[in-house]
């Protein structure tokens, strides 16, 4: 990333993160049309959709901007020292501004009113701490990788989003960009927008709690792999 002002790095986790919200809402529109009902086949197409965008926009936008594209892992970075605040609140900004975009780039492909409101509820204490336990092992599968095994991320980051659409309550939002964007869609990947805060604050406490775990496991090696701010 070095090289890259932060103009085309924020660019690029805007791109980043529509694809991201067009695979996750556009998969979730397209499964529910062809499963014929099947809910369990509706969400393992919607979480393939996903896993396998994700990894490829990874590869694509990680050498331009570290393909955050959720404000959980930009935290957790700057938590770090590994990312000042402004270069931060930039990307958050970004992610949000993508997010919103993928959603309604998923309404027009699908023919779909551009603007919603979901009203899937998503609430109670097992999605919430799903959330925790999603955006934990989300956030300890990067700094693991990065500390042991950096060209693994995107395939690593991919797998682990598809799987814990199925191994936590929620399905794996993981992220707060994300979050607030499907709750302007009142699709199959929804959530109404009274569950939206809840999620997000259990998405932190995951970020946080890896930040903490990560620290005491691999110490030594995130020391040396990881950048410094001027380089994000």
């Amino acid at each position: 990333m070095k090289g890259q002002t932060l103009a085309r790095r924020a660019v690029a986790e805007v791109i980043g993160t529509a694809f991201l919200l067009a695979a996750i809402v556009g998969s979730g529109i397209m499964a529910e049309r062809l499963s014929g009902g099947n809910i369990a086949l509706a969400l393992l197409c919607n979480a393939i959709a996903t896993g396998a965008a994700l990894t490829i926009l990874i590869f694509v936008f990680g050498p331009l901007s570290g393909a955050h594209f959720n404000p959980a892992v930009s935290i957790a970075f700057v938590v770090r020292g590994e990312m000042d605040t402004r270069s931060m609140a930039t990307y958050v900004v970004a992610q949000f501004v993508g997010a919103i975009l993928g959603v309604w780039l998923a309404h027009l492909m699908f023919e779909l009113p551009i603007f919603q409101i979901s009203t899937t509820v998503r609430a109670g204490p097992g999605q919430w701490v799903a959330e925790i336990v999603a955006t934990l092992g989300l956030l300890l599968t990067i700094l693991g990788c990065m500390a042991k095994n950096p060209s693994a991320i995107p395939v690593a980051v991919g797998l682990y989003i598809a799987s814990a659409y199925w191994f936590t309550a929620s399905t794996s939002f993981a992220n707060p960009a994300v979050t607030v964007a499907r709750s302007l869609s009142d699709t199959f990947a929804g959530i109404a927008p009274a569950g939206v805060p809840f999620f997000v604050v259990a998405q932190l406490l995951g970020a946080i709690a890896a930040v903490a775990l990560a620290r005491w496991l691999w110490s030594e090696e995130l020391e040396r792999a990881s950048p410094r701010s001027d380089a994000r």
